[in-house]
């Protein structure tokens, strides 16, 4: 059974096509990613999966079922526009959270205490939601999607805002939850943040799916073309459109995407002949940044 299937789903806003008749399936048990730039449709799509907006047209399925207001016990949303009561103490929103998902009073704030303990805010249980720093806020949002205990967590830019600390800390939950069986879906613009945690990716761009698949193959799909540089010294050769089809640079280090034809033997021959100092040279697998631009790309042109 897929945790998600999305067949043939569009929704539009005065003319304007958010989401443009996406089909998407989400294997149970994967860690999946949404991604795509700010505006491609993301969120858009996860609240339709969530129900809070009805797509014009297509079928929603979500852990075998056509999506309804049950199955939201079964599952953890944390939403792109955070949003908790702040006139309450911590642990008593996290109890009203839990209750209103099925969860038994003594139980809550047992798991309550074990959360908060968990992301670094025991000491702060007491204290007003609105008490706490933005970035509190967001690990109690995150744990408020977790403590009843769903079989799928969908998470709409969980790491926004966080501070580097505190992103590796959600990292560390949401791959401790796939471990335990759970189908984590997250949406994200920052591809880079994804890249080693999912299994399966779908790229969206203008309310289209431009690319799917498991993550692997994807990359496998797009070659070996790539080259890692890190050098002193000038690199005019990178300015070469007759060997270089692009590059991304930051200072003396870059990305270099090579031209059709060329190998990395003529990149590293030209650098060695133009005095380039090289300290490293890596063939390496195109990261999903440079996938998605070259895609885009090509669909700009």
């Amino acid at each position: 059974m897929d945790a998600i299937r999305i067949e043939g789903v569009t929704k539009a806003y005065e003319g304007h096509r958010a989401v443009d008749s996406l089909d998407l399936t989400v294997p149970k048990g994967s860690v999946f990613g949404l991604l795509g730039p700010n505006g491609a449709g993301k969120t858009t799509s996860i609240r339709m999966v969530m129900n809070i907006l009805i797509p014009d047209t297509g079928r929603i399925d979500v852990l075998g079922e056509q999506m309804n207001e049950q199955l939201k016990e079964r599952i953890g949303y944390l939403p792109e526009e955070r949003g908790l009561y702040p006139k309450m103490r911590v642990d008593e929103v996290l109890h009203f959270l839990a209750s209103i998902k099925g969860v038994e009073t003594r139980q809550a704030r047992e798991r309550t205490d074990r959360w908060l303990e968990r992301v670094g805010l025991a000491d702060w249980k007491e204290k007003k939601v609105e008490e706490l720093s933005k970035g509190m806020q967001q690990k109690v949002q995150f744990v408020s999607a977790l403590i009843h205990d769903p079989e799928l967590l969908i998470l709409d830019e969980p790491f926004s805002g966080l501070d580097p600390v505190n992103v590796d800390l959600l990292k560390e939950i949401i791959l401790e939850q796939h471990e335990k069986g759970k189908t984590i879906v997250f949406s994200t613009h920052i591809m880079e943040q994804v890249e080693k945690m999912c299994e399966y990716i779908c790229l969206i761009n203008r309310g289209r799916k431009v690319l799917d698949g498991r993550l692997s193959e994807v990359k496998q799909g797009y070659g070996t073309n790539t080259i890692a540089l890190e050098f002193d010294g000038e690199a005019a050769f990178l300015e070469d459109k007759a060997l270089v089809e692009s590059v991304d640079r930051y200072g003396n280090y870059a990305e270099v995407t090579m031209a059709d034809g060329v190998d990395a033997s003529q990149l590293l021959q030209r650098a060695v002949a133009e005095g380039c100092r090289l300290k490293r040279f890596q063939v390496m697998e195109p990261t999903l940044h440079n996938i998605f631009v070259n895609i885009v790309g090509r669909e700009a042109a």
